[in-house]
């Protein structure tokens, strides 16, 4: 791998997996709709613009010998419209790139949530099935997109689905701030009292297997096509890690319970109400939510281990004292 293209390589994911390329000596290319400092002073090659265009998408891939196909419209609450044209044709956007400038891998990031028929998943693996039905945007393209890029995988372009759950750590601008605001607002509710068991993936360790799919990927490779669960491997009851994450930022666990049929029903309402407004801001609650909240998602990491040569090497007590000292340095930056 001499020269690869990140897409999303200023988001969370992206920047981690593009500072590990750098370290190697690969030539980096970052695609995204905003320009990024920190890429520029890492010496990137930036290239700023939406994915479902198909012209920079070719431009910003020329030259490049690999691909890590990160960008996506994540969250669970948008147009229809959105969702399709960012996570499916931008996918299709990729795929053709690859195809016109005779790219030889393709390393896309999934979801586990592409399985989730909203009952639990306790250590299931990669014959898992998906559901019929979605209750959201996001998990429905992203199966879309991940099963083009499976069917894309042939003899000259060699493809491979990572589905990391739950990532987080320094750096996130997703998850840690988004619970750490709704507990200092007092909106954190526990959904359910069942002890459902969650894993999660530390930020150092999804990016570790995203380069370890590359070392192994070529077109005809024992990998090439497949899709693997990836996770910490430490499976715990959600709202346990949740408190803990709140505790390193020096915040009460949450106490207050509502039950998990109450959730989901508030959750139909909430959406049936802001579809009828026309509001884009997400709903406090939605259906997929109430079930992700109140049901179990740990998986078998027998392949990824086996095929990837996957091993968490953060645990999760060393990625939430990473954390810890994250935040503080950010208030202290903040207070000064």
């Amino acid at each position: 791998m001499k020269r690869a293209l990140v897409t999303g390589g200023s988001g969370f994911l992206g920047q981690a997996i593009v500072w590990r390329l750098l370290q190697r000596g690969v030539v980096v290319h970052s695609l995204a709709r905003s320009y990024s400092k920190t890429l520029a002073e890492w010496g990137v090659h930036q290239f700023q613009g939406d994915i479902s265009d198909p012209v920079i998408v070719q431009r910003a891939a020329e030259q490049c010998d690999t691909v890590f196909h990160v960008a996506a419209k994540a969250g669970i609450w948008g147009p229809r419209a959105e969702y399709d044209r960012i996570n499916v044709v931008g996918t299709e956007n990729v795929l053709e790139a690859c195809e016109n400038l005779g790219i030889r891998r393709l390393i896309y990031t999934s979801s586990p949530s592409v399985t989730f028929a909203g009952h639990d998943q306790n250590g299931v693996d990669e014959s898992e099935p998906y559901p019929r039905r979605y209750l959201a945007h996001y998990p429905r393209t992203k199966a879309e997109a991940e099963q083009l890029v499976r069917l894309a995988n042939s003899k000259m372009l060699a493809t491979v689905a990572l589905r990391p759950h739950l990532i987080w750590g320094p750096g996130d601008n997703h998850l840690v701030p988004r619970l750490l605001a709704r507990a200092r607002e007092g909106k954190l509710r526990r959904i359910g009292q069942r002890p459902n068991l969650v894993d999660t993936i530390y930020i150092d360790n999804a990016a570790d297997a995203h380069l370890n799919a590359a070392d192994r990927l070529e077109p005809g490779s024992p990998i090439a096509g497949k899709v693997y669960f990836v996770s910490q491997g430490e499976p715990e009851p959600l709202w346990d890690f949740i408190n803990r994450l709140l505790a390193v930022a020096d915040l009460p666990p949450v106490t207050r319970t509502v039950s998990a049929k109450v959730a989901y029903t508030v959750g139909a309402w909430l959406e049936m109400w802001y579809g009828l407004c026309g509001r884009r801001d997400e709903p406090p609650m939605t259906r997929f939510v109430a079930l992700q909240l109140s049901t179990a998602h740990w998986f078998d990491l027998s392949a990824a281990r086996r095929d990837l040569g996957y091993v968490p090497r953060v645990s999760t007590a060393q990625g939430l004292q990473r954390l810890r000292d994250w935040l503080q340095q950010q208030q202290s930056r903040t207070a000064s």
